[in-house]
């Protein structure tokens, strides 16, 4: 693994630069040193920069969100988050098992909708009516985990199928880390409902992006992301080159820690960064 100072290293070997958001760009509240800079340092030589992210909410709702904490939309090309494909498979009907879909329990942050607005779904609060189960975002800080197996039981028992569209075991808070969405979804498995995986590390959010860029030279991409699980190991099955930054959900972590995280997720980085700056 390489280490390198920041981006203007790897400027020279390529020209899609797949950028993780929460721990990378930001802490969830306010942006990292540097990455404004290094942000315009990639357009100013041309590089497709593309925000890939983990966030159970539609792109439009995110670029918002980086707007108004200082990422102009006219430093990125590219917004694609799980929410989003998971939206378009839900719009299209184009997948048998949600075919039927008619009547969704979403789990989500903040009383966010995006992930549903605009869809032929009705929402209920009722897991006995439910026919879907959306997991787009947790409240792991407001509530325990025995908070949403209480919910959950009722659809599981009934094997209502779940999709989780946002697999990070562990998020970003302003009050520090919290578990995530992947870890509801994690319980839902558990308590024996089915479910289907949307985002990083799995291979559909790659396809869809790979997709919308025509399908470019792998050669020519990297992934940068502070999740070994989900940016490394997903840029890894991709076929794609990746780069581990020291912030986010690993800024306290030893070097032996990150490399007990790389054997534990099969995981490897070409490069290191210690944060996403020129």
């Amino acid at each position: 693994m390489e280490m390198l100072d920041g981006i203007s290293g790897l400027t020279g070997r390529f020209d899609i630069f797949l950028l993780d958001q929460y721990g990378v760009l930001h802490d969830g509240t306010v942006l990292y040193p540097g990455v404004v800079e290094a942000l315009e340092y990639l357009q100013e030589r041309g590089k497709t920069v593309v925000i890939i992210s983990n966030s159970g909410r539609r792109a439009t709702a995110n670029m918002d969100r980086l707007k108004a904490i200082g990422i102009a939309p006219e430093l990125y090309q590219h917004f694609v988050t799980s929410g989003e494909v998971a939206w378009r498979m839900l719009a299209e009907r184009s997948d048998a098992a949600l075919q039927s879909v008619r009547t969704c329990l979403l789990l989500t942050r903040g009383n966010s909708r995006s992930a549903i607005d605009g869809l032929d779904l009705a929402e209920t609060d009722d897991p006995e009516e439910a026919d879907l189960v959306l997991i787009a975002g947790s409240e792991g800080d407001r509530h325990p985990i025995e908070f949403y197996r209480s919910l959950l039981e009722p659809a599981a028992r009934r094997a209502i199928p779940c999709l989780c569209t946002n697999p990070d075991k562990i998020m970003l808070t302003p009050t520090g880390t919290a578990y995530g969405a992947g870890r509801i979804a994690d319980l839902y498995e558990a308590l024996g409902g089915p479910v289907r995986w949307i985002g990083k590390p799995y291979p559909e959010i790659y396809r869809h992006a790979l997709q919308m860029l025509g399908h470019p030279e792998p050669a020519r991409c990297i992934v940068i992301g502070d999740s070994i699980e989900h940016d490394i190991a997903g840029g890894n099955a991709a076929g794609l080159a990746a780069a581990l930054v020291r912030t986010g959900v690993l800024a306290d972590q030893s070097d032996d820690q990150i490399n007990a995280l790389f054997a534990e997720h099969g995981a490897a980085a070409d490069f290191q960064l210690g944060g996403f700056c020129r």
